[in-house]
């Protein structure tokens, strides 16, 4: 069997609640073919499935590096990104996730995720914008669509100190 054939048994097994089983099979597979982005980001979201971050993070950084396809260096990078800011690296987490969201612009998982890490890294602010952005971009709740104008004024006078007693702008 080659390495993608063995590769795609042990992430099947891990779909099928395989779990426990699937890192030694990981891990024999990259001993065998080391230098493999597709095992080592492999490596790396079974490390985080078993709540192993620390793990995951070289892994993660060696998978990127070898190069990915870009649906999985999408992953990747989420990953990549949300593991080291449950690791407390949340400066370097922002970093990785504004590169990734500049890189994948149509995937909103990145905004999501970049939010949490400038939350982590004390920009709350920032990431209320974010994610008031995006709702107003990707929602049709006719409630929120309604207000999109506002909601969008508010996040973007969001900061130390603000008034709950702003101006309030109209609909839409």
């Amino acid at each position: 069997m080659n390495w993608k054939d063995e590769l795609a048994a042990i992430v099947e097994a891990r779909t099928y609640g395989q779990l426990g089983a699937t890192l030694p099979r990981l891990t024999a597979l990259d001993v065998r073919h080391p230098n493999v982005a597709e095992i080592n980001h492999q490596l790396a979201w079974t490390c985080d499935m078993l709540g192993r971050a620390a793990e995951a993070l070289p892994y993660y950084e060696k998978a990127i590096a070898l190069g990915l396809p870009p649906n999985e260096l999408s992953g990747a990078l989420v990953g990549l990104g949300s593991t080291l800011r449950v690791l407390g690296q949340s400066g370097r987490a922002v970093e990785v996730l504004r590169s990734a969201r500049a890189q994948f612009p149509e995937n909103r998982e990145f905004t999501a995720f970049l939010a949490l890490a400038l939350h982590d890294a004390g920009r709350p602010a920032e990431a209320v914008q974010l994610l008031i952005e995006t709702l107003c971009e990707t929602t049709d709740d006719p409630g929120l669509t309604a207000y999109q104008r506002a909601l969008r004024h508010a996040a973007a006078n969001l900061g130390p100190g603000e008034s709950s007693g702003r101006d309030h702008p109209e609909r839409k």
